[in-house]
């Protein structure tokens, strides 16, 4: 055997190594969360605190992608329907598009971009100028105030924030209706809703809730276990964003097969 394949083995082996022991160290940390979310004490404040800034804070840049989302989409689906003379299923087709894949799939990535990185950027500086050590010198349960907080707030918020994008998404949508086929309000959420099913709205939230969820605890994660100063700080924050969004797109993947099962029952 040849010394540069015995060094890509050996490469090879510690590469590996670090992916399992990642792995594992992930397994470990989600499952403390599952431990902790139980035990008081409840970080109540903390938790509004968090859900203040994952929502409200997130409105401008939501409101304005799912606006400009209802409307790009309607004007690139205009031209396929109007060839078979169907531009009156236009709503409908809107809404399922919306309500089923693009709403939450949006609002996911544009959290993971702004929460994701923030949470991963803040806790992570808190590591790397120990004071997440202090906390736990002074008695308090740094995971539980930093950690169980924000995955808690971005979970819950996270399918709030993706109803409203839902929502002015298909507002956008009707202003471009309106503009060009003159249907009224009234018909055009007439026409949203029939289109609709119990299935769609349910699969729509309960993705979002792993979403949000899949956002903060990558986030939190990668902050925690941040090292090399201020060089980790930077690091941490743009893995959170670029694992969570990978994950999110599995995610998705899963939950379409999953969906589809169902409604063919």
């Amino acid at each position: 055997m040849s010394k540069a394949t015995a060094d890509e083995k050996l490469f090879l082996g510690k590469r590996l190594n670090k992916f399992f022991v990642g792995l594992a160290s992930a397994f470990d940390f989600v499952k403390r969360f599952f431990v902790e979310v139980w035990l008081p004490p409840y970080e109540g404040k903390e938790f509004i605190r968090q859900c203040y800034q994952i929502g409200y804070n997130s409105l401008p840049l939501i409101s304005l992608t799912g606006f400009i989302v209802g409307i790009v989409f309607t004007n690139q689906s205009r031209p396929s329907l109007s060839e078979f003379g169907a531009t009156s299923w236009l709503p409908a087709l809107i809404s399922i598009a919306v309500v089923r894949a693009m709403g939450p799939l949006v609002t996911a990535l544009i959290a993971a971009g702004k929460v994701g990185s923030s949470i991963g950027a803040e806790i992570g500086s808190m590591k790397v100028t120990e004071q997440i050590d202090a906390m736990e010198v002074s008695a308090t349960n740094p995971f539980k105030f930093l950690v169980v907080s924000r995955v808690l707030a971005s979970t819950f918020m996270i399918p709030v924030l993706v109803m409203y994008t839902d929502f002015v998404a298909l507002i956008g949508s009707f202003i471009n209706v309106n503009q060009n086929e003159l249907v009224s309000l009234s018909t055009f959420f007439v026409q949203v809703f029939d289109a609709l099913s119990f299935l769609d709205i349910t699969s729509s939230l309960l993705k979002s809730l792993v979403f949000g969820f899949t956002i903060g605890i990558v986030g939190c994660y990668k902050g925690y276990n941040s090292t090399k100063g201020t060089e980790g700080v930077g690091k941490a924050a743009n893995a959170a964003v670029v694992m969570a969004m990978f994950l999110i797109f599995i995610e998705e993947l899963l939950a379409l097969q999953i969906t589809n099962f169902f409604r063919q029952m």
